[in-house]
């Protein structure tokens, strides 16, 4: 044994070969941390002195090579000054730099996994071979950085700049085959055989068959661009990349403009420039909050694992009762993830709808060609439409999802419970009606509680698991891990008007009907929101969501808390209402919806909605960019903070992730608890003093107060 550490080793094999085998004794994965970092630094030492060397063949000794950086030591690292962020980096790269600059060849051999950090390793390696259930990628820009270690001077060599910049700037994942053929790796073989096929490689460029010196020579010398060819490239790819990517996430920008700056330097002048780079984006609240996020959302799903780990049963059959749109997409979702799922109603209509609404799901996937049409085949027969009763009996779980009205609501879960045993949980996925008040007439509330899906059902993350008092939290438990055995990121909510999401979304839209009383302009409004980050702005997601289901979640809203969101008297929703104006459902809210000659989705102005407007509102006049978001955002925030203070939920990463995944929060600003870190609570209060003339909704709490008096955050 050449050496033996926590998470390297290295050991002679026949023939001259070392085997350098990452298998960290510390993880349940491999990854580069500090530990990492100084074994890997005498590793490459002891190499380097290593008489009749001959090959090096990089290896993993878990079931995946590396995953990449430790982002948990990025969240202390980045809090220093850029220059040391620097010297981190140069003194880390020098490492890479040595083992790619061995006097042998070198062959990393990539078992699964291998991303960020994992990939740029691997690209140190002369050659690169692959199982053929290998994932690899540069992730980096998702986080709001570019990959620190070599990665956007090494890849562009390898792979050529158009590749590169793809790679780079989306941070996508690729499975093997798809790296064979950009050429970022050489070789794919199967898991079993791996390891031979690398050290087979070695093997024949140790004996002048394979011309290693060139392909390395090639990663540590300038582009083989000429300057126009270069100017031509990375204008392209910066115009393309800009037009996606925005001004509110730099990265991908960052790393063309490094990789334009690098074209004509070596290897080690390139890698300083991308350091730089680095350690600049490091310090944006953009890689604070996109850091911020992955944590959380990983803290979600260990969080569901546990769940599935503590819960008494494990879903393997499933009925949601109420078909149409949101029935059949609940029913695709989990017929799509290989649970078994009976779809019942009253009516043959809607089950026509729901099985519509699951074929077109999977139509569309087959169009994209990410859906087989066997794997479509199995997924409808997975899905059993019904008119019976009957056909539900002995399925796990049932979830109700009929009409948004209580009594409905209330007769159907008393009627289901009476014809189901005892262990299946029931649950129903309401948006806004009271679990408790759900429950009321059950016999077995403990059995009871909420599983809100949020519509499209087969794009939006996140379901709301919302407890009710006397909900069981092995019931609570188990519908958490069917949520998330759905590929959704389930949220567990305590019982209150709204729940999370809703609760926090309609100060929001009450802030916004108050800007159209005080006399601006919608589409003002949206643009200017739609700039700050959101994905549309309020007057166009109301449409989206449905004015009449606004008007009724706004209703349930203000009976639950009518300090704050009470109805108002001149409000626009309730105009737009009663004009029978509801959105895109019916082609005429806001804004109004048709199609083009070639069939295309439009959104036009009409000019009705002007006098609709008019009737209620104050003269038009301008409003700057700053008071727009003030106005929009304090309630939410405020809301938001509430919801914290009550214990709605657990932690402060699952309502900044409930935000994002159910509304769309702005991922680069973090959440709006991350958001309102950002401004400083002592900020926030000043300027929610600013608007205390827009009633109870725009006034900060007490413990608001004494956390900004005593310099408190949410995220410590």
């Amino acid at each position: 044994m050449l050496f033996e550490g926590q998470s390297i080793s290295c050991q002679m094999l026949d023939g001259g070969i070392a085997e350098f085998c990452f298998n960290s004794q510390t993880g349940s994965v491999n990854k580069f941390d500090q530990p990492t970092f100084a074994e890997f630094r005498q590793s490459v030492d002891i190499l380097n002195n290593t008489p009749n060397l001959k090959g090096v063949i990089v290896t993993s000794g878990k079931s995946v090579f590396i995953v990449g950086a430790d982002i948990t030591e990025f969240i202390t690292m980045f809090k220093l000054p850029e220059e040391k962020i620097q010297e981190f980096l140069k003194e880390a790269n020098g490492i890479f730099s040595d083992f790619e600059d061995l006097g042998v060849p070198t062959a990393a051999a990539i078992n699964g996994i291998a991303l960020g950090g994992g990939l740029e390793m691997c690209l140190c390696c002369d050659f690169r071979i692959a199982s053929d259930n290998g994932l690899v990628g540069v992730p980096e820009t998702q986080l709001g950085l570019i990959p620190g270690f070599g990665g956007t001077t090494r890849l562009p060599r390898l792979i050529g700049v158009d590749n590169a910049v793809e790679w780079i700037s989306t941070g996508k994942h690729h499975k093997s085959a798809a790296a064979l053929k950009t050429g970022v790796v050489d070789a794919v073989v199967a898991n079993e055989i791996l390891k031979e096929a690398a050290i087979d490689t070695l093997k024949q460029a140790i004996a002048g068959d394979l011309d290693w010196q060139s392909r390395r020579e090639q990663k540590k010398s300038p582009l083989k661009l000429n300057q126009n060819e270069a100017l031509m490239s990375f204008s392209t790819c910066k115009a393309m990349v800009g037009a996606k990517a925005g001004r509110n996430y730099p990265a991908p920008m960052v790393a063309i403009d490094v990789m334009e700056k690098s074209a004509r330097l070596g290897r080690d002048e390139a890698m300083a420039i991308e350091g730089a780079a680095f350690a600049k984006l490091a310090k944006t609240s953009t890689a604070t909050s996109l850091i911020g996020l992955f944590l959380n959302d990983q803290a979600l799903k260990r969080g569901a694992k546990i769940a599935g780990k503590t819960s008494e049963k494990t879903v393997e059959s499933a009925t949601v009762l109420g078909a149409g749109i949101m029935g059949g997409g609940i029913a695709y979702q989990s017929a799509v993830k290989g649970i078994p799922i009976v779809m019942k109603d009253i009516r043959q209509e809607a089950l026509d709808l729901g099985i519509s609404t699951a074929s077109k799901i999977l139509n569309k996937g087959v169009s994209l060609g990410k859906v087989s049409i066997p794997k479509m085949t199995e997924t409808l027969a997975k899905i059993k439409p019904t008119l019976n009763y009957s056909d539900i009996e002995g399925t796990d779980i049932i979830i109700e999802a009929v009409i948004e009205n209580p009594k409905i609501k209330d007769a159907v879960l008393q009627e289901t419970e009476a014809l189901i045993d005892e262990n299946t949980i029931l649950a129903s996925n309401t948006s806004t009606i009271s679990i408790d008040l759900l429950a009321k007439n059950l016999k077995r509330p403990e059995k009871f509680c909420g599983m809100h899906f949020f519509n499209p059902v087969h794009k939006m993350k996140l379901v709301e698991v919302i407890r009710g008092s006397k909900t069981s939290e092995q019931t609570v438990a188990t519908t958490v891990a069917y949520a998330s055995a759905l590929g959704k990121t389930p949220v567990v909510v305590n019982d209150c008007p709204g729940f999370l999401v809703n609760r926090i979304l309609f100060p929001y839209f009450k802030g916004f009907s108050l800007l159209i009383r005080d006399g601006a302009n919608f589409q003002q409004i949206d643009k200017v929101m739609q700039q700050f980050g959101w994905p549309m702005g309020p007057a166009y997601l109301m449409d989206v969501v449905g004015i009449d289901t606004g008007h009724h979640a706004d209703a349930v809203l203000a009976e639950g808390y009518p300090d704050r969101m009470g109805k108002l008297d001149n409000d626009i929703i309730s105009v737009l209402f009663e004009a029978g104006r509801y959105g895109q459902k019916n082609g005429n809210g806001f804004y109004s919806y048709g199609k083009d000659k070639k069939g295309k989705p439009t959104k036009v102005l009409d000019d009705k909605i002007d006098g609709l407007i008019s009737s209620i509102a104050a003269p038009t006049k301008e409003f700057n960019r700053e008071e727009i978001i003030n106005r929009m955002m304090i309630p939410m925030l405020i809301e938001t903070i509430r919801c914290y203070e009550e214990k709605i939920v657990a932690t402060v990463a699952e309502i900044d992730m409930g935000l994002i995944y159910g509304i769309g929060f702005p991922p680069f600003r973090g959440g709006a608890l991350r958001y309102a870190d950002e401004i400083g609570l002592k900020q926030l209060c000043e300027l929610a003093d600013q608007y205390s003339d827009l009633g109870k909704s725009y006034e900060p709490t007490e413990k608001m107060r004494a956390m900004a008096e005593q310099g408190e955050t949410f995220y410590q």
